[in-house]
């Protein structure tokens, strides 16, 4: 067994930010619509940008195709609406040949009420080998209607 003692000094010079991949290098994105002011870039790198959004209404899916197969631990997401009362819905799942079998990680659905409730972050632990494919599809109103699907953020580890 390794151990570090940890002090205040050295915790805070720890970046986890280091952990996570860097998508945009390594994954290549299939959108069914993407608004030209919002490219999902910005969403693969929340740090930089304002995120994804779609540029249709309805149901939307994004595909990321990873040049090598990844082994995955931890996904997060991140949802932001801050305009409109909806309940929407998400499914991740992930693909081990390519995109021709997936298996479902999470389906959930969320109440944004904004202002109160605007935000949604999901962390997810798993122990995923072999990812070539992941694909995150969102109902960004479960009742219908004209709401665009964004995603403010995505990361792997």
């Amino acid at each position: 067994m390794r151990k570090t003692i940890i002090t205040p000094e050295n915790r805070s010079a720890v970046s986890t930010e280091q952990e996570w991949l860097d998508l945009i290098k390594i994954a290549r994105a299939e959108i069914t619509s993407e608004d030209p002011s919002y490219p999902i870039e910005s969403a693969l790198n929340p740090f930089e940008g304002s995120g994804w959004r779609a540029s249709k209404p309805g149901s939307q899916t994004i595909r990321l195709f990873f040049d090598e197969p990844l082994q995955i631990r931890l996904i997060h997401l991140m949802f932001l609406e801050k305009q409109h009362q909806r309940v929407q819905e998400f499914v991740l799942r992930w693909s081990q040949d390519d995109g021709r079998s997936y298996r479902e990680i999470v389906r959930q659905q969320y109440n944004f009420s904004p202002p109160d409730t605007f935000r949604e972050d999901e962390s997810y632990s798993v122990n995923l080998a072999g990812v070539t494919v992941l694909e995150l599809s969102i109902v960004p109103d479960i009742r219908g209607g004209d709401i665009l699907a964004s995603l403010a953020g995505l990361r792997l580890a």
